[in-house]
């Protein structure tokens, strides 16, 4: 079955504690989005103002320019997995293997202008690759699903790596997504900014209860 993971997209401490308290009561696994205000127009939340309680698993999504710089931060805090950008300054494969050393998964997202092959050479140092469709350092976008190119692409030439979508997911799109291989849907505004979080998600979990697989 496919895993919906509530997102958390703030810009300020107060707003993070609210987004974290919305899906950390409806899901064991969670995407955290952290924002330098470079790699992304946006900035959120510091690392050490990160937390999430000890029962969730955590993804951090870093959309950061230069993610070396916090590779220290990001080891103390022993997130469940770090996802940087294939775009971002960066050795990517040196990366992977420094959190890995440590424990800690790692992801590599491909924005919507980057051809899937470019990321061929380093793709099976890390874990999991992040299909984006979304807006950088934003909920919302549209889930462009021109892009299930680059999931059929990974899923033939990488099948063991765990394959996520980010950027606008909602009860419409998130079937098509599931049933083309996507294993991770990381979903914000359809959650955080619903009247009734807990109905959102639980739409979501229903749809991927009828993945083709399960």
């Amino acid at each position: 079955m496919a895993t919906i993971c509530p997102t958390i997209t703030a810009f300020e401490p107060h707003e993070y504690r609210q987004q974290m308290g919305v899906a950390a009561k409806l899901a064991k696994r969670v995407h955290i989005d952290l924002m330098d205000g470079e790699f992304a127009p946006s900035r959120s939340p510091n690392l050490q103002q990160v937390w999430w309680p000890h029962h969730v698993i955590a993804d951090i999504h870093l959309m950061y320019q230069r993610p070396m710089e916090v590779l220290e931060q990001l080891i103390k805090l022993k997130p469940h997995m770090v996802i940087v950008h294939n775009e971002a300054d960066l050795h990517h494969m040196h990366f992977a293997a420094e959190l890995h050393k440590h424990d800690i998964q790692t992801g590599l997202a491909i924005l919507q202008d980057t051809p899937i092959e470019w990321t061929e050479q380093i793709m099976h140092s890390f874990d999991q690759v992040l299909i984006f469709s979304g807006n950088l350092g934003y909920h919302g976008g549209e889930a462009d699903t021109s892009l299930l190119d680059k999931v059929k692409f990974v899923k033939h030439n990488h099948p063991d790596v765990e394959i996520a979508w980010d950027g606008g997911i909602d009860d419409q799109n998130a079937k098509t997504l599931i049933d083309a291989g996507v294993e991770v849907l990381n979903v914000g505004g359809f959650i955080q900014k619903s009247p009734n979080p807990e109905r959102a998600y639980d739409t979501l979990i229903a749809l991927a209860r009828t993945d083709k697989g399960t």
